[in-house]
């Protein structure tokens, strides 16, 4: 024992945790992400809602990284009552596309080239946070490329094409609800209101079929789940193509709404910015949801 306690630290710990090309990506994770938080607490600085998403993105990725790290290496996971596999891969491709959306946001909104009025330490320190903010969306980004499901592999739901598809499904409808909610008009018309529905009904699904994933409660259901989850996949683009038609109809034809943009709309509270955004991510969930339906034909879990 005393022997193998040298070596290995023992069957206790998992090593591999932090030497294997995904345990090192998942160090580089918690090494940029708390540069990129630190670097903006410090003297960065952040302001109104965008800087503070920013701010919970990369300190919410910093500590499940920690724990999925802490887990790994003390073999942890074991005791939890989690499909450990597929609330990995979920993590990561949330995480990836949480701060691919920090790293576009901080910049755009907080840095600049000239120091005035901020000063040119503020600023440089700006700069070194949105560069670790990239690195850090790189990280996650070779994460769910180092785990993904390989051809002819049996693996975690959630690490297959269909299975990380899910997660990009959810964060765009969160998206679509976001400009929902700001004064996007979507009340005018019933067919309006559909579309709405349309959105929710799928965001609750997809995120439920992630949820049973994770938490490897897919074998207690009384009907298939694989089958069940292709079914709504199809219905989802029924749906989708259904909104991806009204939509744009009630929004931007001339006899319910407005082809061009009103000239007297103020930036960042103009309804038809919301709607047009709304129109846009709804063809984008539409595309998702039709390569989900095509790659759940070729899975296997």
């Amino acid at each position: 024992p005393g022997r193998m306690m040298e070596s290995t630290g023992g069957p206790y710990l998992n090593t591999a945790a932090v030497t294997s090309p995904v345990g090192i990506a998942r160090l580089l994770q918690m090494t940029f992400g708390c540069a990129t938080f630190s670097l903006v607490a410090h003297q960065g600085g952040f302001s109104a809602a965008y800087g503070t998403f920013c701010m919970f993105v990369w300190t919410f990725c910093f500590a499940v990284t920690v724990f999925i790290i802490a887990c790994e290496f003390t073999r942890l996971h074991s005791c939890l009552s989690l499909s450990w596999g597929n609330f990995t891969a979920a993590f990561a491709m949330l995480a990836t596309l949480m701060s691919v959306t920090a790293a576009v946001i901080y910049p755009l909104y907080f840095v600049q080239v000239g120091c005035y009025p901020i000063g040119c330490q503020v600023r440089d320190f700006r700069i070194a946070a949105s560069v670790f903010a990239g690195l850090l969306f790189v990280t996650y980004a070779a994460e769910v490329f180092l785990t993904r499901a390989k051809p002819g592999q049996v693996t975690s739901y959630m690490a297959t094409v269909s299975g990380l598809l899910k997660i990009v499904q959810a964060f765009v409808a969160c998206i679509i609800f976001g400009a929902l909610v700001n004064d996007s008009q979507y009340g005018k018309y019933v067919a309006t209101q559909w579309c709405v529905a349309v959105y929710s009904f799928c965001f609750v699904v997809t995120v439920v079929v992630v949820a049973f994933s994770v938490t490897g409660k897919t074998a207690l259901l009384w009907f298939p789940f694989e089958r069940s989850v292709v079914i709504y996949t199809f219905g989802a683009v029924l749906l989708y193509a259904s909104a991806a038609v009204i939509w744009p109809v009630f929004c931007f034809d001339s006899k319910y709404g407005s082809p061009r943009r009103p000239g007297l709309c103020a930036k960042g509270k103009c309804p038809w910015d919301s709607q047009l955004v709304i129109a846009i991510f709804t063809y984008v969930n539409l595309l998702l949801y039709v390569l989900d339906l095509a790659y759940s034909q070729r899975i296997r879990f």
